[in-house]
Order: structure tokens, then C-alpha cells, then sequence
């Protein structure tokens, strides 16, 4: 008879640490902050503050409306810093609602220097001192860095990917987030970008994108968007949507708003949530997958009321409710915040953690930008913590390209920053080009990130 002989276990040194978890799960439940702590808003009842007409006459559009907000509570020097950065680099002019500023901040006193570090306040009010001053743009970065004008079939509808199209129904959103992949086309005029504009009427715009779906009936999924739907007055949208439904060949329709974050409000409202359940039954009589995408960059934007919003959408039909971030420098680029995100939206606001977007190459924007190698270092580092279907993938958005897991490149110069990538189908214009399948797009990391020998390169070729 065979012994089993037994496992020796060697005892660790007894000065060695327990190992531990590089990331350690804990739960924190949501909290509303006190919107009271700000002098300018010492005296707003709840009633005003789950108001969305108040959020939205509450905006803060400039300087004096931000010092009306703080008071003395912030110094003279982040008001200049912020003044210099409206009048020269910003390229989205200031629009951000009470909801998203209450969670700057949230729990320690308001200081300037706890003002300057917080990861809200880095992506929705930028200051010049962000901004990098050796590359504050990388040498390809564009105004429309992902050419979606370039393929638009109608005003305001891109048809980029064989089976899907971007409906832009407005250039508008409740708020401003300062590195907007459409700030060529969303919001106001700034000093650093003149912007794009829509002519059309929306009634004919709208038409011509329903006759656009009419005559194409390969394309099967709608990103309904803008600027944000939240702006379209809810009897267009919801007309929208259901000239969307009475076509049998769309099956996914996906509304874009990162207002259920910025401004849970308005999806709280009586004839929203009326409206949208109309929309959803519709949805669900004809076998059409109904989904809200929205915009959730850190764990502090999470409060009750967007943990509301996102329930009483599924509440009244809507199939899933899911997240697209975009990975920011000073934001949330690192393994924590990454992870803590992620744990807040899918277990504390019912939200699917889906997609986080490598920050895209518009101008002024290389202080946000991570390089490829980081974003696979985060891909690799969130694996096996979250469940499977709540575990998001991690993109590139590359140029003629679209959406590329970060892993799917082909080739990569580390040394100068540039990764190759391919595609398996042609954009809408490019049906004539035999070898767009076999070219190899170039996507570019920030310079700054990378060895000297890589900056030394770049900058030698700063002129060419």
C-alpha cells in the first residue's frame, strides 16, 4: 500500500510581511455631499437641489458664477490659473451643473490646493496649470480626431462601422467635459476652437437620418447622441426613438448621456421617466435591445440620486444601463480608481462597467493621455477582481480604425510611442479602397510618457 507522504510547508521569515492583495476590496455605500458646505449654495433646499430646472439655471458658466459657488473659500491664484486656461487652451467653454460639482471635494474641507488635486474638478474645469507646456498637443492631433464628420451620410449621422451608426442630434449637453472627442462640433465657441455648426432644422435632420436607415438596412444599431440626448426636449427625442422602433431592421438602440450622471435630475422627472418607459415597452414588444449609455469617469461622481436615476430606467423597461469612461492622467488611471469605479457603479449604482476609452488625440489634451503600454498594464491589473460580465474592456480608439481592445495591436515602437493596428471592414468612405484592409494605422503615445531617446526623436522632428 502506497503512503502518502505529507506537504512540507517552509514557515515564511518572521520578519516577512503577509502578502496581501495588491487591491483590496471595500465596500462604501453611496453618499449625496452636503451641497450646503458651499457658500453659495448655504441656503438651497433638497426640493431645489433634485430639482432639474434648478440644476440647470444653476449652471456655472464662467469665473464670477464659480466665485459666487466657493466664495472666499478658494484663493485669487486658481481663479487666474482657470481665466488664463478659458482664454487660450481650453477647447470647451465652461458648463458644469451643482450635481457635478457638490462631488468635487466631497468629504474634507475646501481648500485650493485640495481643489487643484481633485479628479472631477481635473476633467470638468481644467486650468492652465494642468496643461503640459513642452507638448500640450501631440504633432497629429486633430480637431475631429476620429474623422466622424469626415463620414457623416447625413448632417449629424456617421456611419463609421458596417452595422452601426452615430445619430448626433444636437451639439449640446447639460454639461462640458474638457476633453471632448466632439469638441469640434459640441458646445460653444472658445477662443482656442471656432466651431463646427449644424444647419439643418432638427425635424429635417431627423428625416434625413431615418431615410438614410431606410435605404441602408445593413445597419442594425443606433447610437443616439450628440452632445448629449438629455438636451433634446423629451417629445422630440421620444418621437425620435419611435420613427427609430417602426424600422424592422434596427435592433440595438443605444441613448448617450452622461447627464444620468452630470444631472440624475432630469431622468427623475415625471414625464422622462413616462416618456421612457413608452420608448421601452415599445422596445420590448418589437425585440429591440434598449440600452443608456452614460459617462462616469471616478468613484466620486456616484452619488444616491445617479444610483436612482440608473435604477428607475431598468425600473421601466430599459434593458441595461452601462458605463463608458475615458482614462485620464490625475483621473482615474491607476489600478485603485480604476477598481474602486468600477466597484461603485456595478455594485452601489447598478451600473455595467463597460467600456474605458483611451483619452483621444484632440488638442491640449497630452496632460490626460495615458500610452498604450499603461492602458494594457491597468487592462492586465483589474483582471480577476469583478465579476466577468461587469469587468470592462479597456479600448483604443484608433483613426480609421475604431474601437481596438488594447491588447490587439500589431506592432509597437516603444522607443517613439507609435503602435500599429488593423481593421476586418471599411468605412463609409472608404468602399472603393481595395487595401484599406491591409494597411496598418498608426496611433500615437504621449511624448512625454515616453524613454528619452523616443522625446529626443520627436523633437528633432518638431517641424517636419
Amino acid at each position: 500500500m502506497t503512503q502518502t507522504q505529507p506537504v512540507e510547508t517552509i514557515p515564511p521569515p518572521r520578519h516577512a510581511p503577509a502578502a496581501g492583495q495588491p487591491y483590496e476590496y471595500h465596500r462604501r455605500p453611496l453618499v449625496e455631499p452636503d451641497w450646503t458646505r458651499f457658500p453659495g449654495w448655504r441656503h438651497v433646499t433638497r426640493d431645489q437641489w433634485e430639482s432639474a430646472q434648478w440644476q440647470r439655471v444653476n449652471c456655472v458658466k464662467n469665473v464670477k458664477q464659480l466665485r459666487a459657488v466657493f466664495g472666499d473659500l478658494i484663493d485669487d491664484t486658481f481663479y487666474a490659473d482657470l481665466e488664463a486656461d478659458q482664454s487660450a487652451m481650453a477647447t470647451m467653454s465652461m458648463l458644469v451643473p451643482p450635481q457635478m460639482i457638490n462631488t468635487m471635494v466631497p468629504f474634507a474641507t475646501l481648500t485650493t490646493e485640495a481643489l487643484l488635486a481633485d479628479p472631477i474638478r481635473r476633467y470638468m474645469i481644467p486650468v492652465a496649470s494642468d496643461r503640459r507646456t513642452d507638448w500640450p498637443s501631440h504633432p497629429y492631433a486633430s480637431r475631429d480626431s476620429l474623422h466622424e464628420h469626415d463620414m457623416w451620410v447625413a448632417e449629424g449621422l456617421t456611419h463609421r462601422y458596417p452595422t452601426k451608426v452615430l445619430a448626433e442630434l444636437l451639439s449640446t449637453c447639460p454639461q462640458y467635459c474638457g476633453h471632448c472627442t466632439r469638441m469640434d462640433l459640441v458646445g460653444n465657441s472658445t477662443p482656442a476652437v471656432d466651431k463646427l455648426k449644424l444647419t439643418l432644422k432638427p425635424v429635417d435632420r431627423y428625416d434625413a437620418h431615418i431615410a438614410y436607415l431606410k435605404a441602408h438596412p445593413g445597419v442594425r444599431d443606433v447610437v443616439v447622441s450628440g452632445g448629449d440626448v438629455a438636451n433634446v426636449p423629451w417629445r422630440n427625442l421620444e418621437s425620435y426613438l419611435m420613427r427609430l422602433l417602426e424600422l424592422e431592421t434596427v435592433r440595438d438602440i443605444r441613448l448617450a448621456t452622461k447627464a444620468l450622471m452630470g444631472l440624475p435630475q432630469h431622468w427623475l422627472q415625471p414625464d422622462v421617466v413616462e416618456g421612457l418607459e413608452r420608448v421601452a415597452r415599445t422596445a420590448g414588444r418589437r425585440g429591440v435591445n434598449l440600452a443608456i449609455h452614460t459617462h462616469v469617469n471616478h468613484a466620486q461622481s456616484l452619488t444616491p440620486l445617479v444610483a436612482k436615476a440608473a435604477q428607475t430606467a431598468l425600473d421601466v423597461g430599459v434593458r441595461d444601463v452601462r458605463n463608458q469612461g475615458v482614462l485620464m492622467r490625475g483621473v482615474n488611471a491607476t489600478t485603485p480608481e480604476l477598481l474602486d469605479l468600477c466597484f461603485a457603479l456595478q455594485g452601489e449604482a447598478g451600473i455595467l462597467p463597460y467600456y474605458f476609452y483611451m483619452c483621444d488625440m484632440i488638442p491640449n489634451a497630452e496632460h490626460w493621455r495615458v500610452p498604450v503600454w499603461h492602458a494594457q498594464q491597468l487592462q492586465h491589473d483589474i483582471m480577476g477582481y469583478l465579476p466577468g460580465y461587469a469587468t470592462p474592456r479597456i479600448v483604443c480608439d484608433v483613426p480609421f480604425v475604431g474601437k481596438r481592445w488594447v491588447h490587439m495591436l500589431t506592432d509597437y515602437d516603444r522607443e517613439r510611442g507609435i503602435s500599429y493596428w488593423t481593421k476586418n471592414y471599411r468605412t463609409s468612405i472608404e468602399s472603393a479602397d481595395l487595401e484599406a484592409l491591409n494597411k496598418r494605422y498608426a496611433y500615437y503615445d504621449p511624448i512625454d510618457t515616453l524613454p528619452e531617446g523616443g522625446q529626443q526623436w520627436w523633437d528633432d522632428h518638431r517641424d517636419d
